[in-house]
């Protein structure tokens, strides 16, 4: 079982409080992560990840054990403390400016 933090502006989207823990059948990969969300929560399908591509949006940001997964694919096993949910997956909404 894994843990994914959410930021509040999909947290309220979603309807959830705090934390959300899901099951991934097989490995824990970035992309198993999210889609397994996704399913869980179909009213976030399209805000992390592009509908069509499944690439993840501009502003959206992924940390896993201090760690930027941003840009790494999606068939990226997942930092073993998160697969085994003692470290929880950030998906983080990014800020642009100065």
């Amino acid at each position: 079982m894994i843990r994914v933090t959410l930021p509040p502006h999909l947290r309220n989207l979603a309807r959830i409080d705090g934390e959300v823990k899901l099951d991934l059948p097989g490995e824990a990969t970035l992309g198993s992560a999210l889609d397994a969300l996704e399913q869980r929560y179909p009213v976030l399908r399209g805000t992390i990840r592009d509908h069509t591509t499944l690439r993840r949006r501009a502003f959206v940001r992924f940390f896993a054990c201090e760690r930027d997964l941003s840009h790494d694919p999606p068939e990226t096993p997942l930092p073993a403390a998160v697969a085994d949910g003692s470290e929880p997956l950030l998906v983080i909404g990014a800020m642009a400016g100065g």
